[in-house]
Parts: C-alpha cells; structure tokens; sequence
C-alpha cells in the first residue's frame, strides 16, 4: 500500500505504484461496513459528483446516465474517514511486534495449505516472472491471511467517500482516489460486473492480493486461461498477478532480498548510509568503506543496497542491507516493516514445507 517506512507513500499506483493501500501499521482488526441503523447518506444530488461524472463521461466516452447511476447510490460512509487516517502522533514503531503479527503459527499453516493447493501455478509462476514461491505466498498472507480478511466495503463507496469527502488533517488525495474510482468504473466494464458488485478495504483494495482498480487494471492477469480474472476465488489468477506485479516493478530473477549487516560506529556514516531510506544507492565496496559489516553474500553482491533500519521501541533497531528485489517488494506496499514481514513469512513457510 505503502510509504517510505514512514506509514504511507500516498503516490500509489501511477509513476512509481503499489497495490496495497493499508499502512505498515494499520489496524489488525477485520473490516467492516457496518455503519448503524441510521438511514445511510448517498452521492445523489451532489454537484462535485455530477461535475466528476460529466467530466468521465466526455473522457472515456461512457454513458453519463449510466454513471450517475452509480456514483448516486454509492454511500458516504464516516467509518472510512477515521481509518484513512494515522495512528496517534508519538506512536513508536517496533518491528519485533509488527512481525509476531504475521510470522505466527496459524498464519504459516494457513500459508502451507495456500502454497500445497497452488504449488503447479506458483512454479509456473516463478518459472514466468523469476519471483520465487515464497514471496508471493507471503504477500498473500500479510494482505488477507489468504482469504480470511479482504474487507467488506463496497469499493464504490469506499472510494467515493475518499474522493468526494477526504478528511481535513492530512495531506489531501482526494485526486488520487477520483482516479481510482474512475478505474473501478473501467474494471466493471472491462470484467461484465457492476460497479457496486465489488469489496474490499476501506481504502479500495480488493480481492486475496489486496489490488487498488488501477493495479487490477494494469497487472491482474488471468492465469489459468478460463477467460475471466479472479482474483477472490482463482488461486492461479491471484498467484499470477502477484508476480507480474513484481516482476512489472524490476524483479531479479535469482537475486536475494537482503543480506546481514552491521552498523558502522560512526555516526555520521550511519547517517550518510540511512539517509537514502529503501532506496537501494550503494555498492557493497561504499558501505564497507563507511563501516558497515556485511556478510560473505553481502560483499560480494554485485548491484546496489540499501541500509534499511527496522526500529523496535525502545530497543535497539534492527538493520538490513536490502537489494533491489527487497525495494521491489516495497512497490506493492510502501514500508521497509512491510517487505520484512512478506519475506520472513514466506521463509517461515518455506521451511514448514521442508521439514514436515
């Protein structure tokens, strides 16, 4: 979704992308579109609306009845304005609690049957794009624990809300999330659905991989060839559009995600190396002659890395090098917390499958 390991990069899908909306830190509990016995309030009648809904139906040459349908009946919903927004001010980062969340033992079985009912489609998958099985398996988990919890928000009044309604108090992407709603209204016609027919996050994610409309749109693919692109109930089509977002996003085949690494002492190296954040800007030989430790694999990796640090609370931060194929992972949501949890669950998975 995503962020420069700083909760949320609001650029998303476009020039630099991302799938996922949710920050690195968002709340753990199942969404919800409950909102109440009170009658609910909809977009019919409002100018902003039928301005955006002209304005489509000139661009894409769409029948403007047919959109005011449809933007008419979608629902304000309040719930989706408190989500959208941070966490408290002050509120501390701790890497070893936001992985517990995810590496745990019934989100690896859980990921072990995933990967044992789709094993051909992930092999072909890794033999199609060059991402290995352990990554898009872990994706799949940290987004929707495999299915278990995608969301229950109407994307069309998710989305609404957020373009027409974006709540005062941080920097405002009403703009961005016009966009996507103008590509939930392309994914219906393309697929042969309604526009109210799909759910998902509160921020208009949808489906096992958790994909924003524009992301459906450019990467979902339909990987078992049955015509259509399924992306809550086809394992291949979920497994297939994983991967082709990462390898869209400059996959490696064969490269690593990170190596170990220790930090330099002095402190303004430590700064030179941490300032870049994810982004991968230094040779090893650079890092090493700043003070940083990397291991064998380390020194004798040929592209860039970046020095990622991963703060635990009050205890000392833990650090990475991480190389291009780890920035990747990023792409599909925005965190350095984010990737680590994706490949140390699918590690952990891995694993399980090797020694039962």
């Amino acid at each position: 979704m995503i962020h420069r390991r700083r909760l949320i990069a609001w650029t998303l899908v476009g020039s630099a992308g991302a799938a996922n909306f949710a920050p690195a830190f968002a709340r753990p509990a199942r969404q919800t579109a409950r909102q109440g016995t009170a009658a609910p309030v909809t977009y019919a009648g409002r100018a902003d609306v039928a301005q955006f809904a002209a304005e489509l139906a000139e661009r894409r040459g769409w029948d403007r009845a047919w959109i005011e349908r449809y933007l008419g009946q979608a629902q304000v919903l309040p719930v989706v304005r408190r989500l959208i927004m941070p966490p408290a001010v002050g509120t501390a980062k701790n890497w070893q609690a936001y992985r517990a969340r995810f590496v745990e033992t019934s989100r690896i079985q859980a990921g072990l049957r995933f990967w044992d009912a789709h094993a051909s489609w992930l092999d072909r998958a890794e033999e199609q794009f060059g991402v290995p099985p352990d990554i898009v398996v872990g994706i799949v988990g940290v987004e929707t624990f495999y299915g278990r919890i995608m969301g229950d928000f109407r994307l069309i009044d998710a989305l609404s809300t957020l373009a027409f309604d974006f709540p005062p108090g941080r920097r405002d992407r009403s703009e961005f999330f016009r966009t996507e709603l103008e590509e939930l209204l392309a994914l219906s016609q393309q697929q042969g659905i309604a526009p109210d027919s799909l759910r998902g996050s509160y921020a208009g994610a949808t489906g096992l991989p958790q994909f924003m409309p524009s992301s459906f749109n450019k990467y979902a693919v339909d990987f078992d060839g049955d015509g259509r692109i399924d992306l809550h109930g086809s394992g291949a089509d979920v497994v297939g559009s994983v991967a082709n977002y990462l390898a869209a996003f400059g996959w490696t085949r064969g490269m690593p995600t990170h190596h170990s690494v220790a930090m330099p002492v002095d402190t303004s190296s430590r700064a030179r190396l941490l300032a870049p954040d994810i982004l991968p800007s230094f040779t090893a030989t650079q890092m090493a002659e700043l003070g940083a430790e990397l291991s064998p694999a380390g020194q004798a990796h040929t592209g860039p890395l970046a020095l990622v640090e991963l703060q635990n609370g009050d205890a000392a931060a833990s650090h990475i090098a991480g190389t291009q194929n780890f920035y990747v992972v990023t792409r599909y949501n925005w965190s350095s917390y984010y990737a680590m949890a994706v490949i140390d669950l699918g590690s952990a998975i891995a694993r399980a499958r090797k020694t039962r």
